[in-house]
């Protein structure tokens, strides 16, 4: 068998992983892939070492980790060779031309892909002003932290929750630390046959409506309001009622309804927080038209500049108030990891709903956060966060009078964003993309309002972009809001 050239090994510039590892990443990927066959010749470690100008232990470590998973095999001073019984890629013999014989779209009815979002650039944190919501900040991140958790829950002892099938239930320590760690600082007493885990609160939200509605029920959605929820009521067959949120949220008012939909902790994306006195009102609207509140309490973490309000859960005394929360926004977005709260028979229904898309979220995921909420980690995270978030609002709002710009929605609470108003006429969506070119990245508010509603919004966010260069990005703006 021919020995494999050094020259069918390169490195990437700019690729992931050590150089270890990249090394053992192209030997892998060779033999899957069938370019390496058993019983060829490795080139030898000094030679390949030479050719990637590595050292030679860095070589000579990465064939030995091969050695142990079985794709190389060592012959002492004849070197290293492909194994005979290394992991080879099933092959198959190639097809004919594949061709789209459905349209697809026409069969769908394009149901989910009509729905408005806010659309954001996959490579966001490339632009040097990204005003972006829901994003993280790595220099906020506790990594070390996380990072220790990580390797607790994937040790011997946590072999188990690592490696258990669940099936529908949850791992019992994260349900215990958001029993005692979570749920009490918004008020709400739970017990384990009350909580679920989502992936993230949009899967939370999804179940609950799912459960709770269907064609001939009617919801209430915030308007302008979460666009997903919108969405979700529709994909039910229900009929999405909008009303008009206020400086104060969801107003109270009497509707036909059986679900109502609500941010109160901070109104998406007006930022407004609902006073107590109207969400023991809107409790008293719902109970007496019997009718069911879903609450997403998304960025309570978030309320640094006045004592968070209790959740709207918090003043339920007969299990009307459905609770959605999530770790997207206080530890990061790509967690996906989020939990419903309500009565046990709604969280039993849930739990079968559930079953049927998913039996849980992943088991190494629940232990680590569990660990990161139990050894303290989650809480100075969330401190951290809501000092530099007080420091950046500031910065914002000071930039935002100097430029003259409009704000129409902020928040007396905190949170992570500002709600912005452009003159009349002016579109945000071809304003968001003028901008890109700057370097400059809103979000245009069309998205959040049902129907047609008006173009001159648009969102500011605070979460992700480099506190000194808040100045320049909203004077970018405010130039470009002028010109057009």
């Amino acid at each position: 068998m021919p020995a494999i050239p050094v020259e069918a090994f390169y490195l990437t510039p700019g690729a992931s992983g050590s150089l270890q590892q990249q090394i053992r990443t192209m030997v892998t990927q060779g033999i899957l892939s069938g370019r390496f066959r058993p019983g060829s010749r490795m080139p030898s470690s000094r030679g390949l070492a030479e050719h990637l100008g590595v050292s030679r232990i860095t070589v000579t470590l990465a064939y030995a980790d091969l050695v142990s998973s079985d794709y190389l095999t060592s012959a002492g001073r004849s070197g290293y060779f492909v194994s005979d019984t290394a992991p080879l890629a099933p092959e198959f013999p190639e097809g004919p031309p594949r061709a789209e014989a459905i349209d697809f779209k026409a069969l769908t009815g394009g149901r989910f892909t009509r729905t408005p979002r806010v659309e954001r650039p996959e490579d966001w944190d490339r632009y040097p002003f990204p005003f972006i919501y829901g994003q993280a900040d790595p220099t906020l991140f506790d990594h070390q932290n996380w990072r220790q958790c990580a390797l607790r829950a994937l040790g011997k002892r946590d072999f188990a929750a690592l490696t258990t099938d669940y099936y529908d239930r949850d791992d019992p320590l994260l349900i215990q630390e958001l029993l005692r760690t979570i749920l009490p600082r918004r008020g709400i007493a739970a017990r384990e046959d009350e909580v679920l885990l989502t992936l993230g609160a949009q899967n939370a939200l999804w179940i609950a409506a799912t459960t709770l509605l269907g064609p001939g029920r009617r919801a209430v959605v915030e308007n302008p309001g979460y666009p997903a929820w919108r969405a979700i009521v529709a994909a039910t067959g229900a009929t999405a009622i909008p009303v008009d949120v206020d400086a104060q949220g969801l107003p109270v008012q009497t509707i036909d309804a059986d679900v109502i939909f609500t941010t109160p902790s901070h109104q998406c994306p007006t930022n407004a927080t609902m006073p107590v006195d109207r969400r023991v009102a809107l409790l008293g609207a719902a109970e007496a038209q019997g009718a069911i509140l879903i609450e997403d309490d998304y960025e309570f973490e978030m309320s640094f500049l006045k004592p968070v309000a209790p959740a709207l859960k918090s003043l339920d005394r007969n299990g009307r108030v459905i609770y959605a929360g999530s770790f997207s926004k206080s530890v990061f977005p790509g967690l996906r990891l989020g939990y419903l709260v309500g009565p046990p028979g709604l969280i039993a229904e849930a739990r079968a709903l559930r079953g049927l898309m998913l039996k849980h979220p992943p088991g190494h995921i629940q232990r680590t956060v569990a660990y990161f909420l139990g050894l303290g980690h989650y809480d100075a995270l969330v401190n951290r966060m809501k000092n530099a978030y007080r420091r950046r609002r500031q910065m914002m709002s000071e930039a935002i009078a100097a430029e003259g710009l409009t704000v129409a929605g902020q928040g007396g609470f905190g949170g992570s964003s500002f709600w912005m108003r452009a003159p009349e006429g002016l579109d945000t969506e071809q304003l968001a993309l003028a901008l890109r070119g700057e370097g400059v990245l809103i979000e245009p508010g069309r998205a959040f309002f049902a129907g047609d509603g008006p173009r001159n919004f648009f969102r500011l966010a605070y979460s992700s972009i480099a506190p000194q260069r808040i100045p320049e990005g909203i004077a970018r703006i405010a130039r470009a809001v002028a010109r057009r």
